[in-house]
């Protein structure tokens, strides 16, 4: 398991952050990822970089939620604020003891939270658009984790580290071979303009006319494998009903579908979680569309309630309401990016500029 840490920490730290001698660094880690943590920890100090280190502790979350007056839920720590404006690179790895813990907190209190993280988010949006910021989010394989995927703790491990491609016997070229295919996507959806995602469930159109596809090839988010953009604001039509269930601030809401004109969603409706629903879309900002993005991580063939892996899964598209990512163009601002996916492997297309290009879970061009 230690050969098995150090190739993940090397990913990280070399291919993911590709952290440099003096660059002020800030951990995130959750107190059941210490073992891996000190791998990563020695890593960072090996490239020359000044790590600084933060660990949650199960059960906080959920007294903060319990006992925070309104104005302790809308607080900003001024060392959050010094992170996000002056750090070179976050690096954020999770591993959940309870996912389930903020289950059954008041809908009023994560739509709280979640607006008074406005300028933090615009702030983070602005740096990482223009490198200033580096960051990553990855996970260490934990029982919580496992339990909601489905599998064993062995399976679960397993199932992260195949995604992630630490079995192979150099992880980094193995991106750089995704990063390259998914290259080739990227370049050719850049001289399109009009997008049709078309499937038994959506059926929506936007355009990208002046906004740029990226390629997510494990340097944000480890695992990776999907590219991506922001459509024109206004251009977004159609309806979307998202066969996955959409995970927000640790509650699940399911079956959810939402019609859009103009780009703006006009009415939604879930069949669990309706109130958290309706509390999403009171968010400024969350009724319009910050991302669209195509999954072509073929390796991740199982969907686990995280959205880390979720939208990469080979053969499925998610859009995201709320901020959009500026590198890509897009202009819309909004504490909340929210994935919502959908899959496309039984008879889903796209079309670009009204010729086909992707059936069945695969790209065609």
């Amino acid at each position: 398991m230690n050969i098995i840490y150090e190739k993940y920490a090397r990913v990280i730290v070399e291919y993911s952050l590709s952290l440099k001698p003096g660059e002020k660094v800030l951990v995130n880690s959750a107190y059941f990822a210490k073992d891996f943590l000190k791998v990563v920890y020695r890593q960072i100090l090996e490239a020359g970089a000044h790590p600084e280190i933060k660990i949650s502790v199960p059960g906080l979350e959920k007294i903060f939620y319990d006992c925070a007056s309104d104005e302790q839920l809308a607080y900003i720590p001024p060392t959050s604020k010094l992170v996000m404006n002056e750090y070179d690179a976050i690096l954020n790895i999770r591993s959940p003891y309870n996912v389930k813990e903020l289950q059954n907190v008041a809908a009023e209190k994560k739509q709280k939270v979640s607006m008074a993280r406005a300028e933090l988010n615009k702030t983070f949006m602005r740096r990482a658009a223009s490198h200033e910021l580096k960051w990553t989010l990855c996970v260490f394989p934990g029982q919580a984790g496992a339990q909601e995927a489905g599998m064993s703790l062995d399976e679960y491990e397993d199932f992260v580290y195949s995604a992630c491609f630490l079995y192979d016997d150099d992880p980094i070229a193995k991106w750089c071979q995704l990063r390259d295919k998914q290259q080739k996507v990227v370049d050719y959806l850049n001289t399109k303009s009009q997008i049709r995602y078309l499937s038994s469930d959506v059926d929506v159109t936007f355009s990208t006319k002046g906004r740029t596809w990226l390629n997510s090839a494990g340097t944000n988010n480890m695992p990776s494998g999907e590219v991506f953009t922001s459509p024109v604001e206004d251009s977004v039509n159609g309806r979307a009903r998202f066969s996955y269930p959409g995970i927000f601030m640790g509650q699940e809401i399911e079956d959810i579908t939402l019609d859009i004109k103009d780009g703006e969603v006009v009415s939604w409706t879930a069949k669990k979680g309706q109130e958290l629903l309706d509390k999403v879309f009171d968010i400024p900002g969350t009724r319009r569309f910050g991302e669209v993005a195509v999954g072509m991580n073929h390796g991740i063939t199982k969907f686990t309630r995280n959205m880390l892996f979720d939208e990469k899964i080979g053969g499925t598209i998610h859009m995201a309401i709320g901020a959009s990512y500026p590198e890509t163009g897009g202009t819309n601002e909004s504490s909340v990016h929210w994935d919502l996916l959908a899959d496309m492997t039984n008879g889903g297309e796209i079309y670009a500029d009204g010729e086909k290009i992707y059936e069945n879970g695969k790209f065609i061009i």
